[in-house]
Protein backbone atom coordinates (compact mmCIF):
# COMPACT_ATOMS: atom_id res chain seq x y z
CA UNK A 1 0.00 0.00 0.00
CA UNK A 2 2.06 3.56 -0.87
CA UNK A 3 0.14 5.58 2.07
CA UNK A 4 1.17 2.97 4.62
CA UNK A 5 3.82 4.11 7.31
CA UNK A 6 6.67 1.36 7.26
CA UNK A 7 6.61 0.84 10.80
CA UNK A 8 3.51 -1.25 10.54
CA UNK A 9 3.31 -4.27 12.94
CA UNK A 10 2.14 -7.66 12.21
CA UNK A 11 -0.83 -7.23 13.94
CA UNK A 12 -1.90 -4.35 11.98
CA UNK A 13 -0.82 -5.59 8.67
CA UNK A 14 -3.06 -8.20 9.42
CA UNK A 15 -6.15 -6.15 9.95
CA UNK A 16 -5.66 -4.21 7.19
CA UNK A 17 -4.77 -7.12 4.79
CA UNK A 18 -8.81 -8.58 5.75
CA UNK A 19 -10.26 -5.10 5.16
CA UNK A 20 -8.46 -4.85 1.24
CA UNK A 21 -9.95 -8.66 0.89
CA UNK A 22 -13.31 -7.91 2.57
CA UNK A 23 -13.20 -4.50 0.15
CA UNK A 24 -12.21 -6.86 -3.13
CA UNK A 25 -15.16 -8.94 -2.41
CA UNK A 26 -17.50 -6.03 -1.82
CA UNK A 27 -16.42 -4.74 -4.97
CA UNK A 28 -17.26 -8.29 -7.17
CA UNK A 29 -20.54 -7.96 -5.42
CA UNK A 30 -21.38 -4.43 -6.49
CA UNK A 31 -19.87 -4.87 -9.90
CA UNK A 32 -22.74 -7.92 -9.99
CA UNK A 33 -25.55 -5.78 -8.78
CA UNK A 34 -24.84 -2.49 -10.60
CA UNK A 35 -23.91 -4.68 -14.23
CA UNK A 36 -20.24 -3.08 -14.50
CA UNK A 37 -18.03 -5.27 -15.74
CA UNK A 38 -14.96 -3.02 -14.70
CA UNK A 39 -16.02 -2.84 -10.94
CA UNK A 40 -16.53 -6.69 -11.54
CA UNK A 41 -13.18 -7.77 -12.53
CA UNK A 42 -11.32 -5.14 -10.34
CA UNK A 43 -11.98 -7.91 -7.86
CA UNK A 44 -9.85 -10.21 -10.04
CA UNK A 45 -5.81 -10.82 -11.46
CA UNK A 46 -6.06 -10.53 -15.07
CA UNK A 47 -4.82 -14.64 -14.71
CA UNK A 48 -7.68 -15.49 -12.35
CA UNK A 49 -10.47 -18.35 -12.61
CA UNK A 50 -13.99 -18.11 -12.00
CA UNK A 51 -15.94 -21.58 -11.14
CA UNK A 52 -19.72 -20.73 -10.83
CA UNK A 53 -22.39 -22.68 -11.40
CA UNK A 54 -21.98 -24.61 -14.31
CA UNK A 55 -19.01 -22.30 -15.50
CA UNK A 56 -15.40 -22.76 -15.42
CA UNK A 57 -13.19 -19.94 -17.50
CA UNK A 58 -11.85 -16.33 -17.41
CA UNK A 59 -13.98 -13.71 -15.03
CA UNK A 60 -14.20 -11.53 -17.92
CA UNK A 61 -16.31 -14.56 -19.56
CA UNK A 62 -17.88 -15.21 -16.90
CA UNK A 63 -19.27 -11.56 -16.64
CA UNK A 64 -20.20 -11.59 -20.24
CA UNK A 65 -21.98 -15.07 -19.95
CA UNK A 66 -24.13 -13.32 -17.14
CA UNK A 67 -25.61 -10.23 -18.75
CA UNK A 68 -28.44 -12.29 -19.74
CA UNK A 69 -29.66 -13.48 -16.85
CA UNK A 70 -29.10 -10.26 -15.52
CA UNK A 71 -31.61 -8.50 -18.31
CA UNK A 72 -34.59 -10.26 -16.82
CA UNK A 73 -33.95 -8.95 -13.34
CA UNK A 74 -35.50 -6.06 -11.96
CA UNK A 75 -32.58 -5.64 -9.36
CA UNK A 76 -30.71 -7.99 -7.14
CA UNK A 77 -28.61 -7.32 -4.40
CA UNK A 78 -25.51 -9.66 -2.73
CA UNK A 79 -25.25 -9.80 0.23
CA UNK A 80 -22.15 -10.60 2.30
CA UNK A 81 -22.30 -12.42 5.78
CA UNK A 82 -19.93 -15.14 7.65
CA UNK A 83 -16.18 -13.95 6.28
CA UNK A 84 -13.42 -16.40 7.22
CA UNK A 85 -10.13 -15.19 5.83
CA UNK A 86 -6.71 -17.39 6.49
CA UNK A 87 -3.48 -15.10 5.14
CA UNK A 88 -0.30 -16.60 4.56
CA UNK A 89 2.13 -13.93 3.62
CA UNK A 90 0.58 -12.96 -0.03
CA UNK A 91 -1.62 -15.52 -0.29
CA UNK A 92 -5.26 -15.72 1.43
CA UNK A 93 -7.79 -18.66 1.53
CA UNK A 94 -11.11 -17.25 1.99
CA UNK A 95 -14.29 -18.40 2.55
CA UNK A 96 -17.00 -16.08 2.72
CA UNK A 97 -20.84 -16.92 3.02
CA UNK A 98 -23.49 -15.05 0.55
CA UNK A 99 -26.84 -14.35 -0.32
CA UNK A 100 -28.61 -12.89 -3.62
CA UNK A 101 -31.82 -11.63 -3.53
CA UNK A 102 -33.35 -11.30 -6.75
CA UNK A 103 -36.28 -10.14 -8.69
CA UNK A 104 -37.08 -10.62 -12.41
CA UNK A 105 -38.98 -8.25 -14.27
CA UNK A 106 -42.83 -8.38 -13.41
CA UNK A 107 -43.35 -11.01 -11.00
CA UNK A 108 -43.91 -10.26 -7.50
CA UNK A 109 -41.73 -12.78 -5.79
CA UNK A 110 -38.46 -12.68 -5.37
CA UNK A 111 -35.76 -15.73 -5.64
CA UNK A 112 -33.12 -15.99 -2.70
CA UNK A 113 -29.86 -18.44 -3.49
CA UNK A 114 -26.78 -18.97 -0.73
CA UNK A 115 -23.47 -20.10 -0.96
CA UNK A 116 -20.41 -19.33 -0.27
CA UNK A 117 -17.29 -18.08 -2.04
CA UNK A 118 -14.18 -20.01 -1.71
CA UNK A 119 -11.42 -17.71 -2.96
CA UNK A 120 -7.56 -17.92 -3.25
CA UNK A 121 -6.56 -14.20 -3.14
CA UNK A 122 -3.15 -12.98 -3.97
CA UNK A 123 -1.40 -9.49 -3.13
CA UNK A 124 0.79 -8.41 -6.29
CA UNK A 125 1.81 -4.80 -6.42
CA UNK A 126 0.22 -4.51 -3.02
CA UNK A 127 -3.14 -5.27 -4.22
CA UNK A 128 -5.48 -8.24 -3.08
CA UNK A 129 -7.65 -9.28 -5.81
CA UNK A 130 -8.77 -12.81 -6.17
CA UNK A 131 -7.05 -15.54 -8.55
CA UNK A 132 -9.26 -18.52 -7.91
CA UNK A 133 -13.22 -18.41 -7.19
CA UNK A 134 -15.16 -21.53 -6.52
CA UNK A 135 -18.69 -20.73 -6.14
CA UNK A 136 -20.53 -23.53 -3.47
CA UNK A 137 -24.17 -23.35 -3.63
CA UNK A 138 -25.58 -24.37 -0.68
CA UNK A 139 -29.29 -23.70 -0.38
CA UNK A 140 -31.56 -22.07 -3.27
CA UNK A 141 -35.23 -21.14 -3.89
CA UNK A 142 -34.63 -19.50 -7.79
CA UNK A 143 -33.51 -21.20 -10.94
CA UNK A 144 -30.03 -20.27 -10.30
CA UNK A 145 -30.04 -23.21 -7.59
CA UNK A 146 -29.73 -26.02 -10.29
CA UNK A 147 -29.91 -29.59 -9.19
CA UNK A 148 -27.18 -31.17 -7.39
CA UNK A 149 -25.66 -33.06 -9.91
CA UNK A 150 -25.47 -29.50 -12.51
CA UNK A 151 -23.51 -27.60 -9.75
CA UNK A 152 -19.97 -27.49 -10.31
CA UNK A 153 -18.36 -27.90 -6.57
CA UNK A 154 -20.66 -29.86 -4.33
CA UNK A 155 -21.57 -28.83 -0.53
CA UNK A 156 -20.50 -31.06 2.19
CA UNK A 157 -21.61 -31.11 5.57
CA UNK A 158 -17.72 -32.32 6.80
CA UNK A 159 -13.88 -31.95 5.68
CA UNK A 160 -14.88 -33.46 2.53
CA UNK A 161 -16.64 -29.91 1.77
CA UNK A 162 -14.36 -28.23 -0.91
CA UNK A 163 -13.89 -25.07 1.54
CA UNK A 164 -11.22 -27.23 3.11
CA UNK A 165 -8.99 -28.17 0.34
CA UNK A 166 -5.55 -26.31 0.02
CA UNK A 167 -4.75 -25.10 -1.99
CA UNK A 168 -8.21 -24.58 -3.59
CA UNK A 169 -8.30 -26.12 -6.72
CA UNK A 170 -10.27 -25.07 -10.14
CA UNK A 171 -13.33 -27.30 -10.61
CA UNK A 172 -13.86 -28.45 -14.27
CA UNK A 173 -17.21 -27.25 -16.03
CA UNK A 174 -20.34 -29.35 -15.72
CA UNK A 175 -22.65 -29.63 -19.18
CA UNK A 176 -25.94 -28.56 -17.91
CA UNK A 177 -27.73 -30.65 -20.29
CA UNK A 178 -26.18 -33.96 -19.30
Amino acid sequence: MPDEPASVGPELRNLLDRQAILDCLNRYNRGVDRCDDELLLSAYHEDAIECHGTFTGPPAEFARSIRPAQENWAGSQHHITNHLVEIEGDIANAETYFLVLSQRHGEETMGLVGGRYLDRLERRGGEWRIALRVVVLDVGADAMARPAPHRIAQPRKDRSDPSYQRPLRAVPAVDPQA
